[in-house]
């Protein structure tokens, strides 16, 4: 029966439950921007009688509510039944009508109309008294869906039109577009099509101008539903495309069950039977998940209609009574009219027209209850067909007459006329507001390139600090080394004037002589690195080799390297001192794991561009007792030194245990290339000629006689064990923490 279009308020049940959440949200939800996790994450982990209620738990129980309706209704109940309760214990009316008008919706989408009359009611009356326009529209636009699904429709205009003006009264586009949408609906419902479609389009171009897409796909799919009913069922489902579009990645089940019988509906009308129970199913899944009898009063008779054209008479007949007797029992006139019309449908088609008679004279009755075009039309044609049946032919040419003058209003002129020119103007707004986004894109990018622009030379201003920080550092070092050397040669004087104690001078001098040239060789060792990545990054800025999001990226890396190398020099500086002063004085219990994450932390991006794992053995609970400075530059030359004569997959690993009560053993081991014996024999003896690394690494050849210096003077001992092509393990003690 082709001519027979699918339930009005199935079909527009995506309009009326997404439209639900998109208004309420707009006009008072308390937490807008939370998703359903998010906000249960913040309410009590108890919500029983006892739960300390306030305003803040009520109103993100309301938000949970609104945000489940879409997958699980019953869970829209559960949490608006404990917002009222808490609500009604501290006395917050805002909360207490937020809940009722949740609990409202839930009850008519389940068919209890007069329970959802009664929460509307009392949720009106709050909102009065508070003077919250917002959700008095919500009220009055719940109010018209309901009494529009009791084919009530004077009353349901009087309700929509009380959201106008309260909408109006607040300047709500958005919520007015939502009730001009509604208005539409009704039209439609009562036949009215070029008032439907004017008030469709009236919603469409706020949607538009408001860049309101959930809105935008729910007004598609109403004009979908009124193509549909026109026999025009490629421009049907272009607009039904377009509604999924928009859906599909918004989570919303009804939504997406609503385009599936949609989609099923116009494969019926084209005789595409079997395609069309594929997605009927689909929505019928959906639909009994979450218990939406209207929904599924409507896909029992969509599938009653395509098993009897399918000539599975049993089968249909089923579900065709399933569907008639949900519609009968919840009041739901349009499923009433609908499935009555399929089975006489159903019964004409098996020459049966004694049955069809009954149901096709109920149809009838409904369909002019009703006043839907297409509804009048589906029953003209079956009770048409039931009375020729049965002989009577002058009351079936009648209606046959009646058939042909109601599809002709369908596909009045006047409504094709206005589709045309409602979407011509419609793609003009489309391209003005694209216009419009096009103009504010070029705004952005001119201020990101300005924005852009200040952070460049805000970097150079950072990096030029650094080099003057870096500089000035030098330069204190070098005045303290012209220090040293006047006092090198104040003792060199002394020595000539007192020969007496010319030993003692000149081993003093010997000291303040190695101690500059330790000095130099480590600032040679340490600044080299942060000072050739430095000028490394000047020259790819100079050459406009990297990109300015290359630059941001490599930025904190140098910066932490320069962050690094200040420690260092503090280090140096504090260790100088002590060397001038009392060595003794700087000595203290300290953690040696703290020390070796530090260096690790600082070499772990050095040794992974070579391909090399540095792990850290190290165990917390070891403390020392030395000067943590000077541990700490032995430990970072050790480590250097172990990356520098590593090659890729090779591993750089760091040990500490007791050796035995008084000192503890530190092993820095390496799987690099070890060390030529004839070069093992000069380590820490005197200066040696410095290899370069597995890259190419040089150095000075001072290191490890540094290190062997220092780890003497805190009361340890240095060696070193190796193989050629197997690897080097450094090895040496401090004392341990007696505390």
């Amino acid at each position: 029966m082709s001519a027979l279009n699918n339930n009005l308020f199935t079909k527009l049940k995506f309009s009326f439950t997404l439209t639900f959440l998109l208004f309420y949200l707009t006009g008072f939800a308390a937490f807008s921007n939370g998703s359903i996790d998010s906000i249960k994450g913040l309410l009590p982990h108890s919500l029983n009688n006892n739960t300390n209620a306030d305003t803040a738990t009520i109103n993100r129980l309301n938000k949970l509510a609104e945000d489940y309706f879409h997958t699980n209704p019953d869970s829209t109940y559960y949490y608006a039944k404990k917002s009222i309760a808490l609500a009604k214990k501290i006395n917050y009316s805002a909360g207490l009508a937020r809940g009722l008008l949740q609990t409202g919706h839930v009850s008519y989408f389940n068919g209890k109309t007069a329970e959802a009359r009664q929460d509307f009611d009392e949720a009106t009356t709050i909102f009065k008294n508070l003077r919250d326009y917002k959700g008095l529209s919500a009220c009055y636009i719940s109010y018209g869906r309901m009494y529009t699904l009791l084919a009530n429709y004077n009353l349901a205009l009087n309700y929509l039109n009380l959201a106008t003006k309260a909408n109006k009264h607040i300047n709500n586009e958005e919520g007015l577009a939502d009730t001009y949408k509604n208005i539409g609906i009704v039209y439609y419902a009562m036949g009215q099509l070029p008032n439907a479609l004017d008030f469709y389009y009236k919603a469409l171009f706020i949607a538009v101008k408001n860049h309101s897409t959930i809105l935008s796909g729910e007004i598609y799919n109403d004009i979908g539903v009124v193509l549909q009913n026109m026999g025009v069922y490629p421009n049907a489902l272009e607009y039904y495309k377009k509604a999924l579009n928009i859906i599909q990645n918004e989570n919303d089940l009804q939504g997406v069950s609503t385009m599936n019988e949609n989609i099923g509906e116009v494969l019926l009308a084209q005789t595409s039977y079997d395609n069309a129970i594929v997605y009927l199913k689909k929505g019928l899944a959906i639909t009994k998940k979450q218990n939406d009898i209207d929904g599924l009063s409507s896909v029992y008779a969509d599938l009653g209609l395509c098993y009897a054209h399918k000539d599975q008479m049993k089968l249909a007949i089923s579900y065709l009574d399933t569907a008639l007797g949900l519609a009968e029992k919840y009041k739901f006139v349009y499923n009433q009219a609908y499935a009555s019309i399929g089975l006489a449908t159903a019964y004409n088609m098996q020459k049966d027209y004694k049955n069809a008679y009954k149901y096709a004279m109920e149809g009838q009755a409904l369909a002019l209850k009703l006043r839907n075009l297409s509804v009048r039309a589906s029953a003209a044609l079956q009770l048409n067909q039931t009375l020729a049946g049965l002989g009577q032919y002058h009351q079936a040419y009648v209606l046959l007459n009646q058939y042909i003058d109601l599809k002709n209003q369908l596909k009045d002129n006047e409504s094709i006329q206005k589709l045309t020119s409602y979407n011509y103007e419609l793609n003009f707004v489309t391209k003005q507001r694209q216009l419009e986004q096009q103009q504010r894109v070029h705004e952005l990018l001119f201020q990101q390139k300005i924005h852009n622009q200040r952070l460049l030379n805000t970097i150079f201003l950072i990096i030029i600090l650094a080099m003057i920080a870096t500089s000035v550092v030098y330069y204190r070092q070098k005045q303290k080394q012209k220090r040293i050397n006047a006092m090198l040669q104040d003792r060199n004087k002394e020595v000539l004037q007192q020969k007496a104690s010319i030993d003692e001078q000149a081993h003093k001098l010997n000291e303040l002589n190695i101690l500059k040239d330790r000095l130099i060789s480590v600032l040679a060792h340490d600044l080299r690195a942060p000072l050739s990545t430095l000028r490394g990054l000047f020259s790819l800025l100079q050459d406009n080799t990297i990109s300015h999001r290359e630059l941001v990226e490599m930025i904190p890396n140098v910066l932490k390297n320069l962050e690094y190398t200040s420690d260092f020099l503090d280090t140096l500086l504090f260790w100088m001192n002590s060397q001038m002063e009392n060595f003794e004085s700087s000595v203290k219990s300290f953690s040696i794991k703290e020390i070796v994450a530090y260096e690790i932390e600082h070499y772990q991006e050095q040794a992974a561009l070579k391909g090399i794992k540095l792990i850290d053995h190290v165990p917390h609970y070891l403390m020392a007792t030395a000067d943590p400075n000077s541990i700490r530059i032995v430990i970072r030359n050790l480590i250097t030194n172990a990356i520098k004569f590593s090659k890729k997959n090779d591993t750089v690993e760091i040990y500490a245990s007791p050796d035995n009560e008084q000192n503890i053993l530190i092993r820095i081991k390496d799987t690099g290339i070890g060390i030529p014996p004839k070069q093992l024999a000069k380590l820490f003896k005197s200066k040696i000629d410095s290899k370069t690394g597995t890259n190419n690494e040089s150095g000075t050849g001072m290191g490890l006689m540094f290190c062997k210096d220092l780890v003497e003077k805190c009361n340890g001992h240095i060696w070193v064990t190796t193989e050629q092509n197997v690897g080097t393990e450094f090895s040496f003690t401090v004392p341990a923490s007696l505390a």
